[in-house]
Order: C-alpha cells, then structure tokens, then sequence
C-alpha cells in the first residue's frame, strides 16, 4: 500500500521525528560506554559481561528475523483467522484460543515475539470480526510478560537465569511448568473478568471473518517453508540446550534462503532488530555500574537474606515492584548479582516477579512499552487508570500464583 501523501506545508522536521524510545536506547548505550571509558566500570568486567551476552543477542536477532520472515509470509495472519472461524462466533472459545495462541507464541518463540508481530495481527482481526479491540490488546500485553516462565528462550531473563543456575532447556521447563500454569491461569482469570466478560467486550457473539485471502505458487511457497522453520526451531529447542541460539540461527537461515529466492524485497537491513540489541547491550554496561555503587546495596536489602518461604515471596514482590518503577531487565540482572550462586529459589523467585509483574506501568517491560505502541498507532485507547489498576491485580495475583507453585512443584 502506498504511503499518503504529506502535505507541503508538514514541517521538514516532523517527518524525520526521532521515536522516544530510539533516543533513550542511544543514551543507555552511550552511557555505558562512558562509564567503562571513565572507569566507574572496569574494562574486565565490561568485557565479561559482553562476553556472556554474545549468544543472547544473536539468538535474539536470529527469533525476530524468523518471526518477522513468518509474519510477513502470512503463517500469523492465517493463524488469527483460523482461531476467529474455529470459535464460530463463540466469545468464550475465541477467549480460550486467544490466550492458548498468545501464551504458546510467548514460550516457544518469546515476549518480543508477541509483542511486535502477535499485537497488529489480533488488532487487525478486530476490525473484520467486529471485535472489540481493547480485550485482544490487553491479552497480548499480559501473556506477553506472564507467559514468559516455561523455557529459556521465552524471556531475555530466563536465558540469563538458566545460564546462572545451570539448568538445561529441558530442566528449566521441568522446574517452571507449574509457575508457568499458575501465572496464566491467573493471566486468564483476570482477562475474563476485567476484559472480556458480556458486561465488557459489548456484544454477545462476532463476525466470522472470511477466509484466507488467495495466494499464488510463490505465496504458498513462503508460507509453508516458513511455518516449517518455525516448528523446527520449536522441536531443535530441547537438542541444542543451552545452546539455544544455534537453532534460532538456523530456522533464520532457512527463512531467509525462502525469502531470498522467492521475495528478495523482504530482506531489509531493517529485519535485524538493532534498536533491542543497542537496548541490552547499553543496559549491561550501565546496570553493572550502578551495582557497583549502590544500586546492589538496594537490592540485597530488599530481596534479604530469610532463605525461607517468605524470604522467596520477597524476592519476587521485590523484582515485580522494581520492575514497575524501572524495567524488569535492570532489575533482573542488578537483583541476580546480589543473589547467591546456590540460592536457586530466590533467584527463580526474582525472576518470576521480573517476568509476571511487569505489567503495572508502561515502562515496566518492553513487551509492555511495544503492546501499547501499536495500540497507539492501531487507534485503539488504553485507560491508563484502568490500565494500571487491573495491571496491579494481574501482576500480585499471577505472582503470587506462581511463586506457590514453584514452591509447591519447582
């Protein structure tokens, strides 16, 4: 679809208009890079830190182009259709599919997967179904943070937490499926209740969109061969382990290799999300200094040291509250560092509360601060008291879920 036409008279400087957020990713990186030219950060440690980082951000890089590649082949797209005609009109079965699309796409692929690609496709769905489109916003958003428990793959943190406690893929999910089960269930609890129930979505049923729209040879092609890398990215998951960026490298490759010989104008330098990778590399320069002065000191007082069930309790409210105040990925790795090695509780504790809570404010995680972009630009308005209100019963509620349950089965 062609861009509209801008009108003469638009200033020059409006349509070169830095996003926000691009200037506050430049900054973090800028000021890490300061802090370790001027010392408050030794080079050595900066180094380690690089170091351990390196195969995070090529699996990052690697899982969104994928999930870009796939979105733009239509596999999501069809996907969403698919749930709307399978639900029949049924608000119910729509919600249940929705949250079971939502939470699967978070786990095996991960949040930033829902967030950029999963949002815009539901929120299109709701213009041709007659949706409100608020409920399927809010879902995304939520399972989003929520369901990012079960794998390493599904968060940033985790990857960082199974490196710490050295756990294995398969023993990371045999360890965070019940907080996993508990957190969505509570997820979908409040989803109900606060979105989605007759009193809220409107109406009693919705449109059966219609079907897929036609596709020639080299559409079907595109479609197939990515939806195929997508499933052996999910199934090489547990055979890497903790070498999980191996196989995002190469269900990448496969994609790209379809796109390059079918569609060569989908392979854009703008495919390599270098705005998250600039993100997490200012942020492991910067959160690591502040540690050094002071912000640890802050951390190990408020996760303490009471090595009981009360003491993993506050280990997670502290990363869930943190993590609305700040962000969960500082809060995570400042919170790691003051943890002891052994502690494998308080550390998965930490990361429950750095996963599931935030979803109070928007700043609180990236999902989060991508959801509400794309509600913005899709013109669909978030009460930001409601916003905040429901947020502050998902995030005590799907904690505290899931903190039992990793006490009771973890």
């Amino acid at each position: 679809m062609p861009e509209p036409l801008r009108s003469a008279a638009e200033p020059e400087g409006a349509r070169r208009r830095i996003p926000v957020l691009d200037i506050v990713r430049a900054a973090l990186l800028v000021a890490g890079v300061l802090c370790v030219a001027t010392g408050l950060l030794p080079r050595a440690e900066a180094a380690e830190n690089m170091r351990r980082i390196g195969p995070l951000l090529v699996f990052l890089a690697a899982v969104i182009v994928l999930a870009e590649l796939t979105n733009r082949a239509g596999v999501f797209d069809a996907l969403a259709r698919r749930l709307a005609v399978l639900a029949r009109g049924n608000y119910p079965a729509l919600f249940a599919l929705c949250v079971l699309f939502a939470s699967a796409t978070t786990a095996l692929l991960n949040l930033d997967t829902t967030a950029v690609l999963l949002t815009p496709v539901l929120l299109a769905l709701a213009g041709p179904a007659r949706i409100a489109p608020l409920p399927l916003a809010m879902t995304t958003l939520w399972l989003a943070n929520t369901a990012s428990l079960l794998l390493p793959v599904s968060n940033l943190t985790n990857l960082l937490a199974a490196d710490r406690v050295a756990l294995s893929t398969r023993e990371f999910a045999a360890t965070m499926w019940a907080p996993q089960l508990a957190s969505m269930a509570a997820t979908a609890a409040c989803l109900w209740l606060f979105y989605w129930r007759r009193g809220e979505r409107g109406s009693d049923r919705y449109d059966i969109p219609d079907g897929a729209p036609a596709r020639d040879a080299r559409q079907r092609a595109l479609f197939r061969v990515t939806a195929a890398a997508c499933l052996l990215f999910v199934a090489a998951i547990p055979l890497f382990g903790d070498r999980v960026e191996i196989a995002a490298v190469l269900a990448a490759a496969v994609a790209v290799l379809a796109f390059a010989l079918l569609d060569r104008s989908a392979l854009r330098f703008a495919l390599i999300p270098w705005r998250l990778l600039v993100f997490v590399v200012g942020l492991f320069l910067v959160v690591p200094t502040l540690s050094r002065h002071g912000l640890g000191d802050l951390m190990h007082a408020l996760i303490g040291a009471d090595d009981g069930a009360a003491g993993t309790y506050r280990a997670a409210a502290a990363g869930a509250t943190l993590s609305n105040v700040a962000n969960n990925l500082p809060v995570y790795t400042a919170g790691e560092a003051v943890i002891p090695t052994g502690d494998r509780d308080h550390l998965l504790a930490l990361l429950i509360g750095t996963n599931v809570g935030p979803v109070v404010t928007p700043w609180a995680s990236l999902a989060t601060l991508l959801c509400l972009e794309f509600c913005r630009t899709h013109g669909v308005r978030v009460p930001m008291g409601r916003f905040v209100t429901t947020g502050c019963v998902v995030a005590v509620t799907a904690t505290t879920a899931a903190v039992t349950a990793l006490l009771l089965f973890g």
